[in-house]
């Protein structure tokens, strides 16, 4: 049994931890949960992850079953787990940078400006008001693209001189911004998008695209 299993849904933000996942070379597990199917609300799920989110990491080490929720914090443990991997910098600036960079991505970009793109409905109610917030999230969504191209501006990768963690969290974004956001994202960002064509270059981050069964664009 493998120590490590992750719980996934193709596409989503968990595709930031698949490609983390095999990237560190330890063995592992992968289940779908396809969140457009409903998985996530099942009773089988909910008892693994109770807030009915993906991904959830179950960790088998040392006579102990945990499972641990939320991006950033798996992230960080697999990186810190494989040192050898290189996917976090070494020294504390580049740390920082990287935690300071996946709360950003996580939140501000995620959970309001995507979240307020794609499901208006869960914020207000009523046809025009949910076009407004569809609209506030987009005025979120596109800066932070903006802020992303002009940081990668003469970098191979965002954080230090290495492919880490950062660069796979930002490949789900740019997925998101053309496949479902139908935003155009090669014209106006064309660092990002030469950044994340080095992204999708890297042997562990094919795999798991074609494993996943997903574009990119």
């Amino acid at each position: 049994m493998n120590p490590l299993k992750l719980y996934y849904s193709p596409g989503a933000c968990s595709l930031a931890a698949h490609i983390t996942l095999e990237e560190i070379g330890e063995p592992y597990e992968a289940e779908r949960i396809v969140i457009a199917d409903g998985a996530n609300r099942t009773p089988e799920y909910l008892a693994i992850n109770p807030h009915g989110r993906v991904p959830a990491l179950r960790i088998r080490d040392g006579g102990k079953d945990q499972v641990l929720t939320e991006l950033t914090a798996i992230l960080l443990f697999l990186a810190r787990r494989h040192p050898v991997a290189r996917l976090i910098p070494e020294d504390s600036e580049g740390f920082m940078r990287t935690v300071e960079w996946l709360s950003w991505l996580a939140t501000t970009v995620h959970q309001t400006g995507v979240r307020m793109m794609l499901k208006p409905s869960r914020f207000a109610s009523g046809a025009a008001c949910e076009a407004q917030v569809a609209a506030s999230g987009r005025s979120i969504v596109e800066p932070a693209f903006a802020e992303i191209d002009a940081r990668l501006r003469g970098r191979d990768w965002m954080v230090g001189d290495h492919f880490t963690v950062v660069d796979a969290f930002l490949l789900v974004f740019f997925r998101w911004g053309g496949y479902r956001l139908h935003l155009p994202m090669r014209e106006p960002y064309p660092e990002y998008a030469r950044v994340m064509d080095r992204v999708r270059a890297r042997p562990a981050v094919a795999k798991v695209i074609a494993e996943e069964g997903i574009r990119i664009e």
